[in-house]
């Protein structure tokens, strides 16, 4: 751990913050995209700082603001991993993404928590393990409503919004990638696809 990955993590958390501050959802995702490839090309934790990423072009259709179906069988798994030894997380729910499909929404079970949502495709040009749609931990968060009353929300799942983990441009990070009930059978054409080259 060091003070430049905290750096990294405050600078992610800003660029949501500001996405999330912008109403126009396509204006927000290009804010996005310019903010991730400068993050990438000048931070010194960047994962490849040499890197070109490369976007699909937005497609409202697929950003949703669906209720968390929390009526489901509580599901823990553990994800070993190198850098972070193992990383558990316990299903909470899970959210429908009409014809696409659902996807299960995770809660990171250690110190701080925070609601992990990987999507994993068949889309050849996207990531093989699985991109991530919302990591709290890291500040990836497109925004949520909760009533107090009843512990029931919302979450933004915006399919466009869809990036690649660390590990897929440097293998000294690892990552939890999208387990069985985070895998759309269809190619999502939306998001961060694998760089050029």
């Amino acid at each position: 751990m060091s003070l430049t990955l905290l750096d990294w993590r405050r600078q992610v958390a800003k660029i949501y913050a500001q996405v999330r501050a912008e109403r126009d959802a396509e204006a927000a995702h290009r804010l996005w995209v310019e903010q991730r490839q400068r993050l990438f090309r000048e931070h010194p934790d960047s994962a490849d700082r040499e890197a070109t990423l490369r976007y699909a072009p937005y497609d409202a259709a697929l950003r949703f603001v669906v209720d968390v179906d929390t009526d489901v069988e509580p599901q823990r798994i553990e994800i070993p991993t190198a850098t972070d030894g193992v990383v558990p997380f316990e299903r909470f729910g899970r959210v429908h993404l009409g014809e696409l499909g659902s996807l299960d929404v995770w809660w990171l079970a250690s110190y701080g928590g925070g609601v992990w949502l990987p999507m994993r495709d068949a889309n050849p040009q996207t990531y093989g393990g699985g991109r991530y749609v919302i990591d709290t931990v890291k500040g990836a968060d497109l925004g949520s409503a909760v009533d107090p009353s009843t512990g029931r929300g919302t979450l933004v799942v915006d399919l466009n919004f869809a990036y690649n983990p660390s590990c897929a441009y440097d293998e000294r990070w690892a990552c939890p990638l999208a387990p069985a009930g985070n895998v759309i059978e269809g190619s999502i054409e939306a998001g961060e696809l694998v760089p050029a080259g």
